[in-house]
């Protein structure tokens, strides 16, 4: 399975265009990718060109950094991970994305990795896209 197929299932069960699919599925996976850490080679196995997906994915400007920092001072570590959700948000409307779609995607892609790499991978992946990440 390739990054192409999570874009086409993106294109379908959301109706966006391939560009707004790459870059919204980009920006989530990018996150993970930073979340993850090590965890996230589990995710490239199942998606093994997820790096060009997250290549098409718009700079955030780091916004979320400073959000997330501020967010952390002020209500704790829990209250950290509102500078990943700002990052994508950004993301989202330079795709012309209302971010509402974050966990649209996050379901699209979370049922894509399921399907090809079981719940295992899914289950890690899931840690930073629902719960305590994007879709939250």
């Amino acid at each position: 399975m390739t990054a192409n197929d999570l874009v086409g299932q993106v294109m379908a069960q959301l109706g966006v265009g391939e560009d707004q699919a790459k870059g919204g599925a980009g920006l989530l996976l990018k996150l993970a990718r930073e979340k993850l850490g090590g965890d996230f080679a589990e995710v490239t196995k199942v998606v093994p060109d997820v790096q060009g997906l997250i290549d098409s994915a718009p700079e955030t400007g780091g916004m979320g950094k400073l959000v997330g920092r501020l967010a952390g001072t002020l209500g704790g570590a829990k209250a950290g991970g509102l500078g990943g959700l700002a990052d994508l948000a950004g993301g989202f409307s330079k795709l012309k994305l209302d971010p509402g779609m974050i966990e649209k995607y996050a379901g699209v892609i979370l049922s894509f990795v399921k399907s090809k790499g079981g719940p295992a991978v899914m289950q890690i992946l899931s840690k930073v896209l629902k719960g305590g990440g994007a879709a939250s």
